[in-house]
C-alpha cells in the first residue's frame, strides 16, 4: 500500500474490512440491490404518453375524518345526536363547510389555506379501501397486497420509468411510519433493491434532527484513502461478475453512493430558500414547522430529479378529542397549500402528481369505546376522501359521493386498485404491463384488478 502523507497505511485486511463495511452500510439504507443490472435508474419510455413525470404522496396516516375535511354532509349536520346505523349516535361535523373557487369545491374551515387552492384539486369523496384495520388498510394503500410482502407503489413507479438525476435515488420517503408495515411500505421486495426508497428520518423525529444513515464514511478515511478503498471494492466486485450478475448492481450503488455524497447534503439543504418562500410553507412557524419543512423537501427532490416522494403525516387516528381536528390540520393545511402554490408557480404542479390520502376514513357516528360514546369516530373503509392536484388530474372536479350520511360510497366508487391504476396511467404506464417475473409468475401492484378512472383524467 502507499506510505505518504496523504494516505495512512492499511493493510489487506483492513481495506477489505472498510469495503466490506461500505457495501453492508449501503443494503442497510436501501442502496445496494440484491439481484439487479446496470442501468437500472436510467430514464425510460413509458408505454404511453404520459401526463405526470413525477409524484409527491402525501400520507396522512391513520385515516383522516372526511367529515371535518372534504366531504359536506348537511343531512349529517341536521341528524347530529340521532340514532345510527350502528353502534353510536350520529356526530354532526365539527367543522363548518363553505364553497371555494370558480369549481365551487366544498371544503372546511379545518383547511383554509387549501381551501383557496381547490380549482386546482381533484376530490374523490368516494374512495374506498379493502379493510378497515390499520395494519392491512395501510400496507395494501402502500404496495396493493398484505399477505406476502409485495414491492411499494414507489418502487413500481421508478421500476418502470427509472429516474431522471443519476446522483439521487429515483425514490425518497420521509418520516414513514414504523408500524403497520414498517420498511415494507416503502420497499421493494422482490424488485431490485435499488428501487426501493432512501428513508429520511422516522414518524416522531423532527425533520430537522432525520439524516440519512451512512451517506458519509465513518471509517476516518481521507478522500483519496477513501477513493482507492471504493476502486479496490470495485476491481473485486468486477472480478465475480463472470459468477453472478447480481453484482453489477452492487457496482451500481456504490457509484451512485459516491456521488450521493456531495448530491444529497445540497437537495436537503433549505438555506439557500428566500425567506418569502420559508413564511409560505409555515417554516419557523410553529406547529407547521415540521410538515413545512417536509413539503418543502419534496419540491426540493422532485425539482431535482426525483421521480417519487412521500411525505408522511401521523395522528390522524381520532377515535377520540376530534374536538381536537383543527390543530391537527393546521399542522398541514398551509404547507400543502404552499406546496400546491410552489409547484405551479415553478411550471412544476402539470407534470408532477401529488396524491392525498390516508388508509380510510371515518365513521358518521360518534366512536363508542368500552361502553361509552366519545367524541370521536371509528374507522370507515367503504366511504373516503383521497384527492390529487397536477399531473394529468382533473382540476376542480369532485368525483364520486357516499350516502347522504356517509356510509358508504353510493355513486363514482374508485376502489383502491382503480386509484392505483389512474396513478400509474397518469404517469404513462398500463398497470396491466408493468409487470415482474418472480418465482415462475408475473406480478404486478393492482395483481388481477384495477380499472382506470378516466373521468378524473383531464
Amino acid at each position: 500500500m502507499m506510505n505518504n502523507t496523504s494516505s495512512p497505511i492499511v493493510s489487506r485486511r483492513g481495506w477489505l474490512k472498510v469495503a466490506s463495511c461500505g457495501v453492508g452500510a449501503l443494503t442497510v439504507t436501501g442502496l445496494a440491490p440484491g439481484q439487479a443490472s446496470a442501468g437500472l435508474l436510467s430514464p425510460r419510455e413509458s408505454h404511453f404518453a404520459p401526463k405526470a413525470k413525477r409524484v409527491i404522496f402525501l400520507f396522512m396516516a391513520g385515516g383522516p375524518s372526511q367529515f371535518e375535511s372534504f366531504d359536506h354532509k348537511p343531512a349529517l349536520e341536521a341528524g347530529g345526536g340521532k340514532t345510527g346505523l350502528k353502534k353510536g349516535k350520529l356526530l354532526a361535523p365539527l367543522a363548518k363547510f363553505a364553497q371555494h373557487g370558480e369549481s365551487g369545491m366544498w371544503v372546511s374551515d379545518a383547511f383554509p389555506h387549501l381551501a383557496k387552492q381547490s380549482d386546482e384539486i381533484c376530490m374523490l369523496n368516494a374512495a374506498s379501501a379493502p379493510s378497515r384495520a390499520h395494519p392491512i388498510a395501510v400496507p395494501m394503500m402502500h404496495t396493493g397486497a398484505f399477505q406476502f410482502v409485495r414491492p411499494s407503489l414507489g418502487a413500481w413507479v421508478v421500476y418502470g420509468l427509472g429516474t431522471e438525476n443519476q446522483d439521487l435515488p429515483g425514490f425518497f420517503t420521509i418520516k414513514p411510519t414504523r408500524t403497520f408495515g414498517g420498511p415494507s411500505n416503502y420497499g421493494c421486495a422482490f424488485l431490485p433493491s435499488t428501487y426501493q426508497a432512501t428513508r429520511l428520518g422516522w414518524e416522531g423525529q423532527p425533520i430537522e434532527k432525520a439524516t440519512i444513515g451512512n451517506l458519509a464514511s465513518h471509517h476516518g478515511l481521507t478522500a483519496s484513502a477513501a477513493s482507492l478503498s471504493l476502486k479496490l471494492a470495485q476491481m473485486m466486485n468486477q472480478s465475480l461478475l463472470s459468477q453472478s450478475e447480481d453484482v453489477r448492481g452492487v457496482m451500481d450503488s456504490l457509484q451512485l453512493s459516491d456521488r450521493m455524497q456531495s448530491a444529497v447534503p445540497q437537495v436537503l439543504d433549505i438555506a439557500s430558500e428566500s425567506k418569502e418562500t420559508l413564511d409560505a410553507y409555515g417554516i419557523d412557524a410553529g406547529r407547521t414547522d415540521d410538515f413545512g419543512r417536509q413539503c418543502l423537501l419534496a419540491r426540493r427532490l422532485v425539482e431535482s430529479g426525483v421521480r417519487f416522494v412521500e411525505v408522511s403525516s401521523s395522528g390522524w387516528d381520532h377515535h377520540s378529542n376530534l374536538d381536537k381536528f383543527k390543530n391537527k390540520a393546521e399542522e398541514v393545511d398551509k404547507p400543502i397549500a404552499a406546496l400546491l402554490a410552489d409547484l405551479r408557480q415553478r411550471g412544476l404542479l402539470e407534470e408532477t402528481l401529488v396524491v392525498w390520502t390516508g388508509e380510510f376514513g371515518r365513521t358518521p357516528e360518534t366512536q363508542v369505546l368500552n361502553g361509552k360514546e366519545t367524541i370521536g369516530r371509528d374507522h370507515n373503509a367503504e366511504g373516503f376522501t383521497a384527492w390529487l392536484a397536477g399531473g394529468g388530474a382533473r382540476a376542480g372536479l369532485t368525483h364520486g359521493m357516499t350516502d347522504e350520511l356517509g356510509y358508504k360510497a353510493v355513486e363514482g366508487e374508485v376502489v383502491l386498485p382503480d386509484l392505483h391504476a389512474t396513478i400509474l396511467h397518469l404517469l404513462g404506464l398500463d398497470h396491466t404491463k408493468l409487470v415482474y417475473r418472480y418465482g415462475g409468475r408475473d406480478f404486478r401492484l393492482t395483481n388481477i384488478h384495477g380499472n382506470v378512472v378516466h373521468e378524473i383524467i383531464a
